[in-house]
């Protein structure tokens, strides 16, 4: 067989592999990785080069800074904030979107939603409102607040990882254009119309989330340390080309100082990362890879474009790329989602001379769309049976905020990143 119908037939399992999920994602990673380069498409060196990429120092890196932040409970005091500004069922709604949007910006999402799920458990017991009316609000804002930020969502570093091979990248928060209106119009929308579609469960399964943990062992400047250290590191990554510090380096620093500290141990800095990630980022990249040199993303791309028609509109060739993304990551994980696109994606820009950036954009902004459904990321799993939930739950409240959501984007990502821009 060619390279190319190897590498499409290994596209095919990873796809397959990522909706079923009777293996776990990073193995279907791994499993592509190393059967690319039994059958000989890749090269030993190539096919694991991912792993030695900058942006998986990035993600250990801020998996210790920001698991820093949950472990010492600074994280939980923060969410706590929100019992102070909410006085009704619908005020709690905003402020629990509000601040988990805005801490997932630049902490990781799933992260975020682990760790205020319990407390939003807590605040519906003493407020008695319902918990069903709160939890998916909050797992829905985690996503949208994973596209503040280039550190937001795994999804992020891996379009910005497929950019750097070309001499492109992202600014730190350039996501955030596109990210932050979505995020807005998402609170409003939940604000004003969406809180009715809101399933009004009678409790929920009991679960380790159900109980708040007590963080009042830890001493306050361990939390303030915390917090200050993330707040530095996230200065030093939004200034990285005035300071001359790349950005993976500069979360290292915030990692090191850490541990170095006592804030938190060697052995929770090594729990606080996230292997799964790491490996599913390192072993998607060989498919990346694989897709690019043995020019299956290429034909792939031409058929999406030849579907379309030669003399398609800019704006259609987006709202295809963008869609594909929407409907994909709400069958699979968002970030499995986002790592299968993103050759696929670049290999059209290149076929159709469109710039690398907006096609990537549409890709990431679409691929963070997973409401419709409890398996879209994990966050919404977390929330399916503590929350009291059915499949129809997520597709009444998720679907027409995917609409919603998508109207903003769609709109602002021609103006903002156009596919063919002018000069």
């Amino acid at each position: 067989m060619s390279p190319i119908t190897i590498t499409l037939i290994f596209l095919l399992f990873a796809v397959i592999m990522f909706i079923w999920e009777k293996i776990p994602l990073a193995l279907t990673s791994m499993i592509v990785a190393i059967g690319l380069v039994l059958a000989k498409v890749l090269d030993a060196r190539t096919a694991f080069a991912g792993f030695v990429n900058t942006n998986v120092i990035l993600f250990v890196a801020m998996f210790i800074v920001g698991g820093a932040l949950f472990e010492t409970g600074m994280a939980s005091k923060i969410g706590g904030l929100v019992t102070r500004f909410a006085k009704t069922e619908r005020q709690l709604i905003v402020a629990v979107m509000v601040i988990t949007g805005l801490m997932s910006g630049v902490l990781s999402n799933t992260g975020t939603a682990a760790v205020l799920i319990p407390v939003v458990i807590g605040i519906a017991a003493k407020s008695g409102f319902s918990r069903s009316k709160l939890l998916m609000p909050l797992v829905f804002a985690a996503a949208m607040g994973g596209n503040l930020s280039l550190i937001g969502a795994p999804g992020n570093l891996i379009a910005q990882s497929a950019l750097e091979k070309i001499g492109l990248r992202f600014g730190f928060f350039e996501y955030g254009l596109i990210g932050l209106p979505v995020l807005a119009v998402g609170i409003l929308y939940f604000a004003v119309f969406g809180y009715k579609l809101l399933p009004a469960a009678k409790g929920g399964t009991d679960s380790a989330f159900s109980e708040i943990v007590d963080y009042s062992h830890v001493p306050a400047w361990k939390q303030n340390l915390s917090l200050i250290i993330i707040l530095v590191a996230v200065f030093g990554m939004i200034f990285e080309s005035k300071i001359g510090i790349p950005l993976h380096v500069t979360g290292s620093i915030g990692a090191i100082l850490l541990v170095l500290t006592g804030v938190i141990s060697e052995k929770q800095a090594y729990k606080s990362i996230d292997m799964q990630t790491i490996f599913l980022f390192g072993g998607t990249l060989a498919l990346a890879a694989a897709l690019e040199s043995s020019k299956a993303g290429a034909a792939i791309a031409d058929t999406v474009i030849g579907l379309l028609g030669k003399e398609a509109s800019p704006f259609a060739l987006m709202v295809a790329v963008f869609l594909i993304a929407v409907v994909l990551t709400n069958f699979m994980s968002n970030t499995a989602t986002t790592a299968l696109l993103v050759p696929i994606s670049l290999s059209i820009a290149t076929t159709m001379g469109a710039d690398p950036r907006a096609v990537l954009m549409a890709t990431v902004i679409g691929g963070s769309m997973a409401y419709a459904t409890p398996i879209g990321m994990p966050a919404n799993t977390m929330v399916l049976s503590v929350g009291g939930y059915k499949f129809r739950d997520y597709l009444k409240a998720g679907l027409p905020l995917i609409v919603v959501a998508a109207v903003v984007a769609l709109s602002l990502l021609p103006i903002l990143f156009p596919f063919f821009p002018k000069g």
